[in-house]
C-alpha cells in the first residue's frame, strides 16, 4: 500500500501541474511525431554532420540505423568528470556492436564548487546549472540523434543536464556516472585538520597534506554532498542503469555499465519496440521518488533548488511544502559524511541504493510503477549489477543492511523524519539540512551579528568577536545579488565557535549545500536581501529563533518591520573572474523558492 501521504503529495503536484505539464506534453508528442531530422536533411547538411564520423559514415548516411548522441561534461580537472575522457570511444563500440552509430554531439562546462569555495568563480557556479541546460541544448539542436547518453556527475552538471534532457523529452536518455575515487583519508579527521588551521593549530602545509590525502584520484569525492546526491536521483528517478551510481572508475565492471548504457539508451529509441522516452519517465511520481530518496539519505540542500528547476522543465510544479510533507513521514535510513563517518564506498558495500529503495518499497514510501531505463518499476533498482564471466548481469541485491552504522531499514531508522527541514516564519522562508545536526543544537534562539560577505565573518572570527551565543547572518548572497555562492569557507569558524559551547547557528540568504554537517544552518531565505526581504532589516543585537523541529524562522526583536531596508554595494560582484557575462542571469533569475532559475522565473 503507497503512504497516504505519498499520495496525497502527488495528487497534490498533479493538481497544481496540469496545465503547464499537458502543454509540456503535448510539445514532446509533437517533436516525437517529426523524428530526427537527419533523413530530411540536405545533401549538404548531412554531409556536415557525416564528414568525420570515419567508419559510421555509411550508416548514418542510409539512416536505417538509431545515432546515438553524447553530451559529455568532461574535462580533466574535475576528478569526478575526469574518467569520461575515454568513454566516447566505450561507447561507439558499443553502439556499433548492435549495428547503430554514436557521435559526440557536445560539450558542456563543468566547474568545481570545492575549487571555487570562497572565491569569485563561486558566484557562476548556480549559473553555470543553466549555462549547461543551455550548452547540451546547442549540442542536441541539429537534430540528429535517436538517443542520448548524457554524462556528467557533480554539482549543477547533472540538473542542468536534465533540464536539457526535458527540453528534449521526446527521445530516451541515459545518465551515465563515473563513480567515486576510492576512500581516502577520512573525512572526521580532513574537518579536523581544517579547524585545527582556522584556529592557527597547524599551518598550511598540514592542511595541504590532509586534503590531498582525501581529494587524492579520479572519481567523485566521497563525502554525500550535492554530486552523490545527484547519483542517488537519478537512479530513484529511473535515468541510470540500475546499482550504477557507486561503482568506481577504472574497473572492468565500470566500463561494463557504460557500454551498456550506450546499448540501453538505443534500445529505448521509436525506432524500436520499447520506445521510452524522457519525458515518460521524468512525471510527478518520479520527482515525488527523487523527493523521498533525498528525504532518506540525507542529501544535500541545493536539491531544493535544483530539483524545482528540473521539474519546471517538464511542466511539473513542486514547492518547498511539497518537500516539508514528505520529510514528516519518510525516515532517515543513511548516515554518510557528513550526516556520519562513513563515505559513499562503505555505503555502497553496506548494501547501498539497492537495499535503501528495496526497504522503502516494503514500506510504501514509492512509487512502485513508475517508468525507468531498466524497464517498468522500481524493483528492477533493488538489483545489483555484476560481471560474470565477463557478462554484465544483475543479481539481487542485500536484502538486510550489512552495515546497521550506515545504513538502515524503515523499521529501525536513524530517525523518524527525513533529513531536511522547511522553516518559515517573520524572516521569510528558508531550508535547513537536520540530519547532521545533533538534536541539542536544532534549536537557537540569540542575537544575531549581521554581514554583507563571508570575509567579514572571518575578520570578526579572527579578531575574537564572536563571543558567546551568535546567529551570524550573511546577507546579500542571494541569486539576484551575486549569484548565490555556498560559504562553505564559514564552515570551520563555525565549528570552532560550536565546540567552544557556543549555541551558534548560521541565518543567509546564500547557500551551504550539503557539507555544512553539524552547524544548524537556515539557508536559501526568501525573499532574498536585493528584494527587501526581512533579513535586509536585521540590524546587530536583533535576536532570532532559528528552530529546525518546529520549523520556524522567527525575530523576536520588535520594531524591525519599521526599519528600512538595508542596501549594499554589489560592485564588488558586477565583473572579473567572468562575471560581467551574467549580468544578464542576475537581472533574470527567479527566487531559490522557485529553482533560482533564468528560465521563467
Amino acid at each position: 500500500m503507497l503512504n497516504q501521504t505519498i499520495s496525497t503529495v502527488t495528487d497534490r503536484i498533479i493538481e497544481r501541474s496540469s496545465g503547464p505539464r499537458q502543454a509540456y506534453l503535448e510539445r514532446m508528442r509533437n517533436a516525437a511525431s517529426k523524428g530526427p531530422a537527419r533523413a530530411h536533411l540536405s545533401c549538404s547538411g548531412q554531409a556536415h554532420a557525416f564528414a568525420a564520423a570515419g567508419p559510421d559514415q555509411g550508416a548514418l548516411a542510409e539512416g536505417a540505423a538509431p545515432n546515438l548522441g553524447i553530451v559529455t561534461a568532461y574535462n580533466d580537472m574535475l576528478s569526478a568528470h575526469q574518467p569520461f575522457e575515454h568513454y566516447p570511444g566505450i561507447l561507439r563500440d558499443a553502439a556499433r556492436s548492435v549495428g547503430a552509430t554514436a557521435q559526440v554531439a557536445g560539450g558542456v562546462p563543468a566547474m568545481c564548487d570545492g575549487v571555487t569555495q570562497g572565491e569569485a568563480g563561486m558566484e557562476l557556479s548556480l549559473f553555470s546549472r543553466d549555462a549547461i541546460a543551455m550548452a547540451a541544448g546547442i549540442a542536441l539542436s541539429h537534430n540528429t540523434f535517436d538517443a542520448v547518453n548524457f554524462l556528467g556527475v557533480c554539482d549543477k552538471i547533472v540538473p542542468g543536464l536534465v533540464i536539457a534532457a526535458q527540453a528534449f523529452g521526446h527521445l530516451p536518455a541515459v545518465f551515465m556516472p563515473a563513480g567515486p575515487m576510492t576512500s581516502g583519508l577520512p573525512n572526521d579527521e580532513k574537518a579536523k585538520v581544517r579547524q585545527q588551521f582556522a584556529t592557527g593549530e597547524v599551518g598550511r602545509d598540514a592542511l595541504m597534506k590532509a586534503e590531498m590525502a582525501s581529494y587524492h584520484g579520479p572519481g567523485t569525492c566521497t563525502f554525500y554532498g550535492t554530486a552523490n546526491t545527484n547519483q542517488m536521483l537519478m537512479e530513484l528517478m529511473g535515468l541510470h542503469l540500475p546499482g550504477a551510481s557507486f561503482v568506481n572508475p577504472g574497473t572492468d565492471l565500470r566500463d561494463a555499465l557504460t557500454a551498456e548504457g550506450a546499448r540501453r539508451a538505443l534500445s529505448l529509441s521509436a525506432l524500436g519496440n520499447d520506445y521510452t522516452p524522457v519525458c515518460d519517465i521524468l512525471d510527478e511520481r518520479a520527482f515525488v521518488n527523487g523527493i523521498v530518496g533525498l528525504h532518506a539519505t540525507g542529501g544535500s540542500t541545493n536539491l531544493l533548488i535544483h530539483l524545482i528547476a528540473m521539474a519546471r522543465a517538464g511542466g511539473i510544479l513542486l514547492d518547498w511544502q511539497d518537500f516539508s510533507d514528505l520529510s514528516a513521514v519518510v525516515p532517515l535510513l543513511a548516515r554518510v559524511y557528513p550526516n556520519g563517518l562513513a563515505d559513499v564506498n562503505h555505503f555502497h558495500a553496506a548494501g547501498g541504493l539497492g537495499t535503501l529503495i528495496a526497504s522503502l518499497l516494503d514500506a510504501g514510501l514509492l512509487h512502485p510503477d513508475t517508468l525507468t531505463v531498466a524497464g517498468k518499476g522500481l524493483a528492477h533498482y533493488t538489483r545489483d549489477p555484476k560481471l560474470i564471466d565477463g557478462e554484465l548481469v544483475w543479481e539481487p541485491g542485500a536484502a538486510e543492511t550489512l552495515n546497521d552504522r550506515i545504513l538502515r531499514p524503515v523499521s529501525d531508522p536513524f530517525q523518524a523524519t527525513g533529513g531536511l527541514s522547511r522553516l518559515t516564519g517573520k524572516l521569510g522562508t528558508a531550508v535547513m539540512k537536520v540530519s547532521a545536526v545533533a538534536p541539542e543544537h536544532r534549536v537557537v534562539e540569540a542575537p544575531v551579528r549581521v554581514f554583507s560577505d563571508q570575509g567579514a565573518v572571518k575578520a570578526a572570527f579572527q579578531a575574537g568577536e564572536l563571543t558567546g551565543d551568535v546567529i551570524i547572518v550573511v546577507r546579500f548572497q542571494g541569486p539576484k545579488a551575486n549569484g548565490m555562492p555556498e560559504l562553505h569557507s564559514l564552515t570551520p569558524i563555525l565549528s570552532v565557535l560550536q565546540g567552544r559551547g557556543q549555541k551558534v547557528a548560521l541565518v543567509t540568504d546564500g547557500r551551504m549545500s550539503g557539507a555544512l554537517g553539524k552547524i544548524p544552518a537556515a539557508i536559501h531565505v526568501c525573499p532574498e536581501a536585493l528584494d527587501g526581504g526581512p533579513i535586509a532589516r536585521l540590524a546587530d543585537g536583533d535576536v532570532l529563533r532559528v528552530d529546525a523541529e518546529a520549523g520556524r524562522l522567527d525575530i523576536l526583536t520588535d520594531g524591525v518591520f519599521d526599519r528600512p531596508a538595508a542596501t549594499a554595494d554589489l560592485s564588488a560582484y558586477q565583473a572579473g573572474t567572468g562575471r560581467e557575462l551574467f549580468s544578464l542571469f542576475r537581472q533574470s533569475v527567479g527566487a531559490a523558492d522557485a529553482g533560482a532559475t533564468v528560465f521563467g522565473g
